[in-house]
């Protein structure tokens, strides 16, 4: 899952939610000097991660995806469920997205000073565009693609991702809402059991 599924199903808990957004930032167990809560933010994004990889339904998304983009089909799958969790925000929380990541935003800025510097450096990219509020379009999902495409060198297709989630849509979009209902009861055990 992307960065909108994360602090998402960080159940609206702030320090949870700061460690579930850097955690792919962190390497290893380099996290101990991070408050008590953000240490088990990390341990959250990080079970959602293997939980995510192994899910059938997931697998069966990224297996569609596979001819055209080989390894980088997880990334891409990640994302088109960004888009779909943005899309059809309304149905899995009662406030507005833009408020919620305005939230977000405003979060970190007020915690600024615990995150590592990868995220330091992407933060005001995504304040300015807005890359939360902005996967609810197939615009802003493109325009991610096409910035992790430079990322990769240009060694990958996901300039032309946009396409096969097109021609793909509506697949897509039934198995991120089966595989969202799943999800959502795994992270409620799972942070249950870290803050608990």
């Amino acid at each position: 899952m992307n960065f909108l599924a994360h602090i998402f199903l960080s159940f609206d808990d702030e320090e949870i939610s700061i460690g579930n957004f850097i955690a792919d930032s962190i390497r290893g167990n380099r996290f101990k000097h991070l408050p008590e809560r953000v240490q088990k933010g990390i341990l959250l994004h990080r079970d959602i991660d293997t939980y995510t990889d192994a899910h059938p339904i997931y697998r069966k998304s990224s297996r569609r995806l596979h001819k055209n983009h080989s390894h980088y089909s997880r990334v891409i799958v990640d994302v088109y469920y960004d888009h779909f969790l943005a899309a059809n925000w309304a149905k899995y929380s009662g406030e507005d997205l833009g408020d919620f990541a305005s939230r977000f935003y405003a979060l970190l800025k007020d915690r600024y000073e615990i995150l590592p510097e990868p995220t330091k450096r992407l933060m005001p990219y995504m304040i300015r565009d807005n890359w939360l509020v902005n996967y609810a379009s197939v615009e802003g999902i493109d325009r991610v693609l096409k910035g992790l495409y430079r990322r990769t060198g240009e060694k990958s297709n996901m300039h032309r991702a946009k396409d096969d989630l097109l021609e793909h849509y509506d697949l897509f979009r039934e198995e991120f809402s089966l595989f969202l209902e799943d999800l959502i009861i795994f992270s409620s055990e799972k942070y249950k059991s870290l803050t608990n």
